[in-house]
């Protein structure tokens, strides 16, 4: 095992020494868990609440112990309510270079209708072509897309630049999402068309479970470059963002917003960098849809301190800028280069960025009107450069992940508690009149009645942690209340009933 960093050296005679800090009245921080490095390193993206009430992740790097000594592998990883982290899949055990199983995944996962979990790793796959031009790190494969069931057992079901040219893409880097049609959409950070026929600029894609994809839209630079995470929106339409491209696209110092419909019609929104001295912003992150039906987001560069920005955006395209990160000085005390959000139960946002007073990172809380609280400040003994966004669990608190840092120098998995109460989410937050889906919470042992917008529903209890409703004929888009012996739980957003 690497020694304690230098930062680690004061607090090596107990383990959790910076484990729980309070960073201000009703704001508690805990050190869940320090990766080791077998069960993963470098953690990214968003966790994912399971249906038996674990917490779902991925890790860009680590894994068996032949992983650590390079910039290879991953792993997928569960954190149990108990406490228990471990590592389900750890990618390329046996098999480097060729990793036919994927490697270095690069975002979260989405649990799906089907009870499983699906992903994609950056580089990996069974790809073995004169047209592959993704050997990077000493791995060889253009990325995969898998399904993993909650006990560790992982299928790939595509791989990437599979087709000549590396028509379908390759390298995602963006979550997947599952739209109301059962369907899962994603995107890719390279591939598709570009002048020299190899090397694109991106494609947003659809693909079945069963792995049948479709290519809907393949960038070329002015209308963007290098997707990120796509959102479905209340209007059936998909909306997010290029981290580069679009009117305005000098390297990393651009970006843009469009809306696509399921059928793959994209629009153009908004190009950042296009107000003097890019007071706008570039480089956006993924989005968020509010509960007032605009867009909210960040971008990680330029603004008027160089370290990114806080937005709205409308569905039409008109973008107000709310904040802009490193207004706090010395040291960006605010944070700067923050990372994805989400609009938790209160109605404000919260996220993570890099900088703040120690220079590790920062949680903060930011209003729909740009007030920003800086929450939590990293030390390194409790984890540094949080690797993702937050997830509001059922519980009403906040949990992440930080890239690095903790007892081991190879992150941590937190959690922050603001004061908000229990909640009911949904696997799948829209459906038509008949169809069953998947509620998440805790307490449901004993439920008596489930309801949507106050029309009764069949349900079943399957766990203390989950139940199956069906949609109840009548009923009209709103918010779902499951009545357990404890109280009354609501859901955090209103679940859409398809006609």
């Amino acid at each position: 095992m690497v020694g304690p960093a230098r930062w680690e050296q004061g607090c090596i005679a107990f383990l959790f020494c910076a484990a729980t800090a309070i960073a201000a009245p009703a704001q508690i921080f805990t050190t869940l868990a320090n990766f080791d490095g077998t069960d993963g390193t470098q953690a990214i993206g968003v966790l994912v609440q399971g249906a038996g009430g674990g917490l779902y992740g991925t890790a860009n790097v680590g894994g068996d112990t032949k992983c650590l000594g390079g910039e290879t592998c991953g792993t997928v990883y569960k954190f149990t309510p108990d406490g228990e982290l471990t590592a389900l899949h750890s990618f390329c055990l046996n098999s480097l270079p060729t990793c036919p199983d994927g490697a270095r995944p690069s975002a979260g996962l989405v649990q799906a209708t089907d009870g499983n979990f699906y992903g994609t790793t950056w580089l990996g796959g069974s790809v073995r072509a004169a047209h592959n031009p993704c050997w990077r790190g000493g791995i060889d494969g253009c990325g995969t897309v898998f399904r993993i069931t909650p006990a560790g057992r992982l299928t790939t079901i595509y791989d990437f630049c599979s087709r000549p040219n590396c028509i379908d893409g390759s390298e995602p880097s963006g979550a997947l999402v599952q739209a109301a049609n059962g369907g899962f959409y994603g995107t890719t950070d390279f591939g598709g068309v570009s002048a020299d026929g190899v090397q694109g600029r991106g494609t947003v894609f659809e693909i079945t479970a069963e792995g049948k994809l479709t290519t809907l839209h393949r960038f070329v630079g002015s209308d963007g470059s290098y997707p990120n995470t796509l959102i479905q929106a209340t209007d059936g339409n998909f909306y997010g963002t290029t981290y580069d491209g679009g009117a305005y696209g000098e390297p990393e110092l651009s970006g843009t917003v469009f809306k696509m419909t399921p059928e793959g019609k994209l629009t153009t929104l908004y190009s950042f960098c296009g107000q003097v001295r890019c007071l706008d912003g570039s480089a956006p992150d993924s989005l968020v849809q509010a509960a007032d039906g605009n867009f909210y987001g960040t971008t990680r560069g330029n603004g008027a301190y160089l370290s990114g920005t806080f937005f709205e955006i409308t569905p039409q395209g008109k973008l107000t800028t709310l904040y802009t990160f490193c207004s706090v000085r010395p040291n960006c005390a605010d944070g700067d280069g923050p990372i994805s959000l989400v609009q938790a139960t209160d109605g404000n946002f919260y996220g993570t960025a890099q900088g703040g007073v120690n220079g590790m990172g920062t949680v903060f809380e930011i209003t729909a009107e740009g007030t920003l609280t800086t929450l939590y400040s990293f030390n390194g003994f409790d984890g540094a450069l949080p690797g993702g966004g937050l997830l509001q669990a059922t519980n009403g608190n906040f949990y992440g992940t930080t890239s690095s840092g903790g007892a081991y120098r190879y992150g941590t998995l937190f959690s922050l508690s603001v004061g908000l109460g229990p909640f009911v989410a949904f696997v799948r937050d829209s459906g038509k009149v008949g169809q069953t889906g998947g509620i998440l919470g805790q307490g449901f042992t004993g439920t008596t009645s489930v309801s949507l917008n106050g029309i009764p529903a069949k349900f079943k209890v399957k766990s203390d942690t989950f139940v199956e409703a069906t949609v109840p004929p009548g009923a009209t888009t709103g918010f779902v209340a499951v009545v357990t012996p404890s109280g009354t739980l609501t859901s955090n957003v209103q679940f859409h009933v398809l006609r």
